[in-house]
């Protein structure tokens, strides 16, 4: 039964397009939160300012493992390098200011990973 709890409980907190946010400090903790109740680490990939008064208009949020390290061209005779922690995982929630409106609406975004993800054992 606590197996079924935990499973509604991250279904229907998902993100979906037309969610809205009052500001991006809210919409950072709502991926957050999702990210710790899904498994997944996450972090900022991008925002985008206007160039009239420096409002952010959007952003990006993703999975820790989006991606993958440019590679590092300073020396190539490293002798401890870092192992390699991305792997192309294309989950992410972009967003949008509706400047009408007055909020940052989610306008896209991917939730299927290509790796696998550490639910958490307690709530």
């Amino acid at each position: 039964m606590a197996e079924t709890n935990k499973e509604n409980v991250i279904r229907t907190s998902l993100p979906q397009v037309g969610q809205k946010f009052t500001d991006l400090a809210e919409a950072w903790s709502f991926w957050v939160n999702y990210g710790g109740r899904a498994g997944f680490e996450v972090r900022k990939r991008s925002s985008w300012k206007s160039k009239i008064d420096g409002v952010v208009t959007s952003c990006r949020y993703v999975c820790a493992k989006e991606g993958r390290r440019v590679q590092d061209k300073r020396d190539h005779l490293t002798k401890n390098p870092r192992a390699e922690t991305r792997t192309d995982c294309d989950v992410h929630m972009c967003l949008s200011l509706d400047r009408v409106a007055g909020h940052y609406e989610v306008v896209g975004g991917v939730l299927a990973h290509n790796h696998g993800v550490y639910l958490p054992q307690t709530f």
